[in-house]
């Protein structure tokens, strides 16, 4: 069996404007501070100082980590004729959030004073799910007119 004809296959990465290396310089200066730091306050007489500031150096690198790993997922936004599906990917599983027929699939957006796109979703007969979360206005302005666009040719048959 012919895979179906796709009129939309978008995926939609976050943005992560910090790299592994700028990580990495990060937490060694964030460390060498809290280690002067706690240096100091040892001197001072408060010999607990230097727990709560690995703590806080731990706390920093723990919140990166699920920053990075959020990073990786994808949501993958596909048109076809017949279907318009969402599927997350992550590095651990694969997830069909939304499917629905062509047909009858629009999509709606919410729109702030400035007239950029604060939201967009696929909604049908009284539901709906959010997509293109991670883009910021401007680009899920052109997302959404991209899948407005492709579902309006999928219909047709173009």
């Amino acid at each position: 069996m012919p895979w179906p004809t796709l009129y939309m296959d978008a995926e939609i990465k976050p943005n992560r404007s910090l790299s592994q290396r700028g990580f990495v310089v990060l937490i060694s200066v964030i460390t060498a501070i809290n280690a002067s730091t706690a240096i100091l306050f040892v001197r001072m007489g408060a010999p607990w100082a230097p727990v709560f500031l690995g703590l806080d150096v731990l706390a920093v690198a723990v919140a990166f980590g699920a920053s990075f790993r959020a990073g990786r997922s994808v949501e993958r936004v596909q048109v076809s004729a017949s279907e318009v599906t969402v599927t997350l990917v992550s590095p651990r599983a694969s997830q069909v959030v939304w499917a629905s027929p062509t047909a009858f699939t629009r999509v709606d957006t919410d729109r702030d004073e400035e007239n950029r796109v604060t939201a967009c979703r696929l909604a049908l007969s009284g539901r709906a799910t959010p997509v293109a979360v991670a883009l910021s206005p401007g680009e899920r302005a052109a997302f959404a007119t991209a899948l407005e666009t492709a579902i309006w040719r999928a219909r047709r048959g173009d």
